[in-house]
């Protein structure tokens, strides 16, 4: 008996140890039958796969300027008595922006105005000289160098007067210019005197431009020019915009290069002009898109590698898919990058796949705001 005793014994654990483990598996299979919970998706957890002909294309970089601009300069030497507008200010054709001092101009008038009432005057007394002069020598009471010397003082007076004329038209003007005004609808963008300065002829007084004439005017290099063509599409971004695109056609290209850069001009107007910048000198950077380039294009954020492969994570129906694509060309820019093959146009992939993601894990779409970006890094 002593001997059984162990034995009995070891019999008795196996047989607990076994109920132990017979009682733990419906759990553990309860468990692994339980569904895992979809992964909730809004659209701003989705990219589209899109179609770009900016890949490789020419890259135009430059500014937003204005196509009606002016840059009004003092016509005469002057002191500056008022700066009626202001950097930032609307003005509309026509409205009074600087005003100079016109004393010394208006003197010049009314001395100019004199004369010419003096010529008026003495014109108009050989006139009536002339005519008596014709009427004696018509009675022989004159002779012929008498009435030709009356008509020498009368055409001399007549010249006197037309220049008498021409000068109270040039005091004039000259008055006029002593007020600068908008020459059309648009804003002061650069003030570049004040009050009490003295200003001498040609000297920059303020910059007026016209903010809905804003266009893209940029550069690129010659060696791309055989690829460009007037009405081309063009995708660019603005300084200060962030992210977002704008869209425009070339309106113009410069018939020369730049000797020293090599670079030619170019000239882009904006397809909305609504959605412009109001402000210019803004920099911008963006490519002319070419027919001869387009490809499927998805940003690089979407895109995860393993060695030398990649793949994307592509939503079919209600079902997260891993899929394998081939990569072209990067846009360095645009952080897009080509997919030669894999995906389809239209195809809708994750943003931003982070965490373990798994094939054939079910998804479910929910409203804008309510998505669970986070829960694919869960």
């Amino acid at each position: 008996m002593k001997r059984a005793t162990p034995i009995l014994t070891a019999l008795t654990l196996a047989l607990a140890l076994t109920a132990c483990g017979k009682g733990g598996k419906p759990d553990d299979a309860k468990a692994a039958a339980k569904p895992a919970a979809p992964l909730l998706l809004a659209p701003e957890d989705l990219r589209q796969v899109g179609q770009s002909g900016l890949i490789g294309a020419p890259v135009i970089s430059g500014a937003i300027q204005p196509a009606r601009r002016a840059d009004l300069r003092a016509e005469v030497a002057a002191v500056v008595l008022q700066v009626a507008k202001d950097n930032g200010e609307r003005v509309r054709a026509g409205d009074l922006i600087i005003r100079l001092d016109a004393t010394a101009i208006r003197d010049g008038l009314t001395s100019a105005e004199e004369a010419l009432r003096a010529s008026q005057q003495s014109f108009e007394q050989t006139e009536r000289v002339l005519v008596r002069q014709r009427t004696l020598n018509q009675q022989g009471m004159i002779s012929m160098q008498g009435l030709e010397d009356a008509e020498v003082r009368r055409n001399a007076a007549q010249s006197d007067l037309a220049a008498a004329k021409a000068r109270v038209v040039t005091a004039r003007q000259q008055v006029s210019r002593t007020e600068v005004r908008a020459p059309f609808d648009g804003v002061v963008s650069e003030r570049k005197i004040s009050v009490g300065d003295t200003v001498q002829v040609g000297r920059e007084l303020v910059k007026v431009i016209d903010p809905t004439s804003m266009r893209f005017e940029g550069q690129v290099s010659a060696d791309r020019l055989g690829e460009l063509k007037l009405n081309q599409p063009v995708s660019f971004r603005i300084n200060g915009f962030g992210d977002a695109e704008f869209r425009g056609k070339l309106a113009r290209i410069d018939a020369a290069a730049n000797a020293t850069t090599r670079q030619v001009e170019l000239i882009a107007e904006f397809d909305d002009k609504t959605k412009a910048p109001q402000v210019s000198g803004l920099y911008a950077e963006g490519r002319v898109e070419s027919a001869d380039r387009r490809a499927l294009v998805l940003a690089e954020g979407s895109i995860q590698r393993q060695g030398d492969s990649a793949f994307v994570w592509k939503v079919v129906g209600n079902q997260l898919k891993k899929v394998a694509v081939t990569l072209g060309e990067r846009d360095d820019r645009r952080g897009e990058v080509v997919i030669s093959s894999g995906l389809a146009m239209g195809d809708q992939v994750l943003r931003a796949p982070t965490g373990s993601l798994t094939d054939g894990a079910a998804v479910q779409r929910v409203a804008a705001g309510a998505g669970a970006a986070s829960a694919a890094s869960k």
